[in-house]
């Protein structure tokens, strides 16, 4: 799974890197994106990529309430064209969601380490995501939106950290995932299969990444001496 990530481009970086057309919201750093906050989602809304923000664990429009969520941060690629709650979104509301990094534990229980995962090259990447507005047919508030991060059976450099991993698209699939007339689900997993980044680096982190209330740059700080053993 993926529960915790890492963005802290500004706008004028991120537009450098991935295809926005306008945007629907600021940009703030944040080293330790924890589910239920709001994070930044590309969407294709009449016909141009919009940059807003999205509560990450997805509601389908179909939900009672939003507490559904809390349970949809991610969606595995391998059945995410068979499960209710994702197979609409997969057809019609696909995203990227920009990233620098992601964290993932390794080690008994209790003792867990901590690690940070970016690209080789240390540019900001895409997770292959899925949004949806959710409205209350009780009351005037403003439509809800949230998303899920689809993800992976993890790569080999990522396996000795963790069995499983975000699908990180690759640039040349962004329009084509981003495109709501492409509704195939054979052709969508396979971009899920064969267009995502692989190559990962690894470096352990401070324990403190553990608390979400720890939000700075020290979270992505490697430690300078560590031992653990696969």
């Amino acid at each position: 799974m993926c529960g915790r990530f890492v963005g802290y481009r500004k706008l004028e970086e991120l537009a450098e890197h991935f295809p926005i057309d306008k945007t629907a919201c600021d940009t703030v750093a944040s080293y330790n994106i924890a589910p239920s906050q709001e994070v930044l989602a590309i969407v294709r809304r009449d016909g141009e990529n919009w940059l807003d923000k999205y509560h990450w664990g997805l509601v389908p429009f179909w939900a009672k309430d939003i507490t559904i969520g809390n349970r949809m941060i991610n969606a595995r690629a391998e059945t995410v064209d068979q499960k209710p709650s994702f197979k609409n979104a997969l057809k019609k509301r696909r995203g990227l969601i920009p990233a620098d990094g992601f964290f993932e534990w390794t080690g008994a229980k209790g003792r867990k380490q901590p690690y940070y995962l970016t690209l080789l090259d240390q540019r900001p990447f895409a997770f292959a995501g899925l949004w949806e507005e959710w409205r209350d047919p009780q009351s005037e508030s403003p439509v809800y939106k949230s998303c899920a991060i689809i993800t992976t059976t993890a790569s080999k450099s990522v396996q000795p950290v963790h069995h499983r991993m975000p699908a990180i698209i690759t640039p040349a699939k962004y329009d084509r995932w981003l495109d709501p007339a492409c509704e195939d689900p054979t052709e969508l997993k396979d971009i899920l299969a064969n267009w995502i980044e692989t190559e990962m680096v690894a470096v352990p982190v401070n324990q403190r990444v553990n608390s979400a209330r720890q939000n700075d740059p020290a979270n992505i700080k490697p430690l300078e001496q560590i031992e653990i053993k696969f």
